[in-house]
């Protein structure tokens, strides 16, 4: 994972993290032979964890075995290879290899897989009233008692979203600890922290410590667990209470990475310590390229924490608005995708011929009024360095020359415009970027206009002998629109399982005010000093945490629910949302907007059981040999079972189908609904939304249930056609006459 400033066009947050686990590390020497120097960290996938009577203590010497059976006894020398063992909650290692040497320890006995270590990317006062999700909630007598786990940047103690004020001691069932140091202390609310920084020299602007520096871990936690806070505020915009989903549960954070990335053995480890420490929901606001389940670590990790029954909120990325940009889309993680709220800023830009012209841009910056020379980025090329008016113009970092640009204001065709703040322009105006989106605190006075009002200035320019422009503050207005997926939330469809629907559920992620550290920048960059003690943050990486409260939510009344049955409600409550507001309809915002009210009663769900997974992965190739390494389970893939049949086919609460010839469409769909809402209820099937030409048709339509946890089947045929159109949309209800359980149905062709 990248650390690279976010914007919603592809930057994301940077964060500074720390340490290094000094537990399960070993030194293992080797000589500089050749391969030295090509040396890279390996994860080393084993599975499930050591059986009962293979104690954990034996590991660590297992994994040094392995290592010095594949390095080879005549390589002895001064370099660790061995960086961590994962014992606590599944099997495996991470360690330095050649190439030449993965491929060896691939091929060892009890080996799933072998994969580099890889980056990945950091993917309120107002947002949860916008859900209907009010502070007067109904609440659960043991929401203290639910442990939300945050695998993130680390967190901001000191936060007032952190206070143990009122709280008692932590859950009995906490099995975890506090890495704190003299400037970091864990108390009844943040009740245990860790930090990892793998086989890796601290740098600079590294610390020892959970401690977040940069905001993106502070931000999430108090998002989903935060405490109640008034006249929170960003400079006096967005004044409200800030709260998290569930303000009485308590929050275990687990710091991954460092200024130097977010490394996939960091977060194998935080997964392997949080799942052992006893956490009821996961929250990883975090993301990368994904090929393959067991290849990637929080895959890898999601999975068994959803056999020790956690469910795993994650966050799609930050990279649509194009098709098949979606990450974290295993189905055992409740993928997030973000919308806006109703609350939008709206930054003026006023022209020295008195026009004025309305964008976006949360701006906390009062030029008072003042005009300023204003002058276009493809105007003011750095030549020196090679670049022209081509490039110039989009404003990026290097491209500007400084004389030109300095003390003026600059109108560039790009969406972020640092590169006018470092060449030291006074303020700048953004055009190219959908006028219905966002755009968090740039480092300087700026505003983001449409393509007709960024055409408008750069005609004024050209047309007047000195362009001035002043930008003001931001004033709140209300975004009548909302909710509506903007452009920076990724999209599906699922790149891997087509016949699978990827996003599950939408949530708020869009100018999201929550707590801050109070010494890292306002806009994530270097060299802005305005700090904050909360921030208006936009991305899916905000949307998660939404999603991981509503899931300790629904567990706060539910404790013994299995993480199907959370992800099942979660899905099925969710309000419909408008494709004509999102072209992309389901592939942008899943099943709709979550409701938090409604996902602790959603009278149905579809549940999932470890082997429903086996057979899953089955279905997907997998052989019986490996998924018993992963999953410690006898069970096999019967060579008599027709598992093709069966890929689309894990009780999922949605439906996914994709043709090659839309003239010719034709699936099956097997389903089992669980009985949670009343004991004895009739439940008739309503086909919501479902297209001339295509033929969707339920049986049984009508399940009658006489008692809670009662399990009933029904199949879903899909026949017809679609004809020219790309995709076409339906619904499923169940409905009582008290609970409407509801699955999106989406048809769609292949080359979508």
């Amino acid at each position: 994972m990248d650390l690279v400033p976010w914007s919603p066009k592809g930057f994301f947050h940077v964060v500074w993290f720390l340490l290094l686990s000094l537990t399960c590390t070993l030194l293992v020497d080797v000589t500089h032979s050749a391969h030295t120097d090509t040396r890279k960290v390996y994860i080393v996938y084993m599975g499930d964890k050591p059986k009962l009577d293979i104690p954990t203590t034996t590991t660590l010497p297992l994994h040094v075995n392995m290592l010095q059976n594949v390095v080879g006894s005549s390589n002895i020398g001064q370099e660790p290879l061995l960086l961590h063992s994962y014992k606590r909650s599944f099997n495996g290692f991470a360690a330095k290899l050649t190439e030449e040497e993965a491929q060896k320890m691939a091929g060892m006995a009890g080996v799933v897989s072998v994969f580099p270590s890889g980056k990945k990317k950091l993917h309120t006062t107002r947002s949860w009233n916008f859900i209907g999700f009010h502070e007067n909630v109904k609440r659960s007598t043991i929401e203290s008692d639910i442990i939300v786990g945050m695998i993130d940047s680390g967190v901001w103690p000191e936060s007032a979203s952190f206070s143990d004020a009122g709280f008692g001691p932590p859950p009995k069932k906490w099995k975890g600890t506090c890495q704190g140091s003299s400037n970091f202390t864990c108390n009844k609310k943040i009740i245990g922290a860790r930090y990892y920084h793998n086989g890796r020299p601290f740098v600079k602007d590294d610390i020892k410590s959970p401690r977040d520096l940069y905001g993106h871990g502070t931000h999430t936690a108090s998002t989903a667990a935060g405490n109640l806070v008034s006249k929170a505020s960003l400079f006096g915009l967005g004044s409200g209470t800030a709260r998290g989903g569930v303000p009485s549960a308590r929050i275990a954070v687990y710091k991954v990475g460092s200024s130097d990335g977010i490394n996939d053995d960091d977060i194998l480890a935080a997964f392997d310590d949080a799942i052992a420490d006893g956490v009821d929901i996961l929250s990883v606001s975090i993301g990368g390229p994904e090929d393959n389940y067991f290849r990637d670590s929080i895959s890898i990790g999601a999975f068994h924490a959803l056999r020790k029954g956690i469910l795993t909120s994650t966050a799609v990325g930050n990279n649509g608005p194009g098709p098949k940009t979606i990450a974290n889309f295993a189905p055992w993680c409740l993928s997030v995708a973000a919308t806006t709220i109703d609350r939008e800023f709206v930054t003026k830009v006023q022209l020295g011929n008195q026009k004025i012209y309305e964008g976006i841009v949360t701006n906390t910056f009062d030029l008072k009024g003042k005009f300023y020379p204003l002058i276009y980025a493809g105007d003011a090329p750095n030549r020196t360095a090679g670049y022209d008016e081509s490039t110039s113009k989009t404003c990026e970092p290097g491209t500007l020359d400084h004389n030109l640009v300095k003390g003026k204001i600059v109108l560039c065709d790009g969406t972020t415009g640092y590169g006018a703040y470092f060449a030291g322009a006074v303020g700048v105006i953004l055009q190219s970027r959908p006028v219905a989106d966002v755009l968090d605190p740039l480092p300087m006075p700026a505003s983001c206009l449409g393509l007709d009002s960024g055409n408008s200035i750069y005609y004024y320019i050209n047309s007047t002998r000195n362009p001035t422009a002043t930008i003001f503050k931001s004033t709140e207005d209300i975004d009548t629109l909302s909710p509506y997926v903007p452009s920076f939330s990724s999209r599906g469809p699922n790149p891997n399982i087509p016949n699978m629907l990827q996003p599950d559920i939408a949530a708020p992620g869009a100018s999201i005010l929550a707590a801050f550290p109070p010494i890292a920048p306002v806009s994530f960059v270097q060299g802005d000093d305005r700090v904050a003690s909360y921030n208006f943050v936009s991305g899916t990486s905000m949307a998660c945490p939404h999603a991981t409260g509503v899931a300790a939510y629904v567990k706060s009344f539910h404790p013994n629910w299995s993480p199907a049955a959370i992800q099942s409600a979660i899905i099925t409550t969710a309000k419909p949302l408008s494709p004509d507001l999102n072209p992309e309809a389901e592939f942008a915002y899943g099943a709709g907007q979550i409701d938090p009210v409604r996902a602790p009663y959603p009278g149905l769900v579809y549940d999932a059981t470890k082997l429903d997974y086996i057979e899953f992965l089955c279905a997907q190739g997998y052989s019986t040999k490996l998924l018993q390494s992963i999953t410690g389970h006898k069970s096999s893939c019967s060579s008599k079972t027709n598992y093709g049949a069966l890929s689309d086919n894990l009780n999922y609460p949605s439906f996914a189908l994709s043709s090659s010839n839309p003239n010719s469409i034709s699936g099956v769909f097997n389903r089992t609904a669980t009985n949670v809402g009343s004991p004895r209820s009739t439940y008739k099937a309503k086909m919501i939304g479902a297209t001339k030409g295509l033929e969707i048709k339920v049986n049984p339509s009508i399940l009658s249930f006489s008692s809670l946890g009662q399990k009933l089947s029904f199949q879903v045929t899909v026949k017809g056609s679609i004809h020219h159109k790309s995709r076409v949309s339906a619904s499923l209800v169940w409905d009582d006459g008290t609970f409407q359980v509801r699955s999106p149905i989406v048809v769609y062709a292949i080359y979508y």
